[in-house]
């Protein structure tokens, strides 16, 4: 069974602020629930293998917040092609994890993150996909089993067993 853990980026400051939206850093809040969240991963022992990243400043600060809960440091790719793709192209670079990875977690942001989670839960009528398809908001992580290998990893083809908000 692998483990596919999708994380939003934590609040970052409006894109308003003047900089590009690439550089946007993460507000006191947005570094408060990384924090948080990092406890709750550290709580439940939560191990990827492999972290597949956005470059964006907001998705590596989370990132950067919660790696010391991890119990293994797990290896880390940072991916231009995720800052903007859309699901299909989040689908397809799952799709190219190596058999021997067992637990991915991917750090990106809106909208192809919440597509992404949603386009991946087999059971669309549960209470946690009801959830999902209101919206990810930010620093909250969605947590999924896939029974399959990643090359076979298909829309509908993973069971969406927690969803993590850091202010509950």
């Amino acid at each position: 069974m692998n483990e596919l853990y999708i994380l939003r980026h934590a609040k970052a400051v409006a894109s308003e602020d003047g900089g590009p939206d690439r550089e946007r850093k993460l507000t006191d809040k947005g570094r408060k629930a990384a924090r948080n969240l990092g406890e709750w991963i550290a709580a439940h022992a939560l191990r990827p293998d492999l972290v597949l990243c956005s470059p964006a400043a907001r998705t590596r600060e989370t990132l950067e917040l919660i790696l010391s809960s991890f119990p293994n440091r797990p290896e880390l790719l940072y991916e231009a092609e995720l800052y903007l793709a859309d699901a299909t192209r989040l689908l397809a670079r799952l799709r190219e994890v190596p058999k021997s990875v067992g637990r991915v977690m991917m750090v990106r942001h809106n909208p192809g993150l919440q597509e992404l989670a949603a386009a991946l839960i087999d059971k669309a009528d549960s209470p946690l996909a009801g959830k999902i398809a209101l919206g990810l908001p930010t620093a909250n992580l969605a947590c999924f089993e896939i029974a399959g290998e990643w090359a076979a990893l298909r829309r509908r083809g993973a069971t969406l067993v927690d969803l993590v908000n850091p202010k509950e």
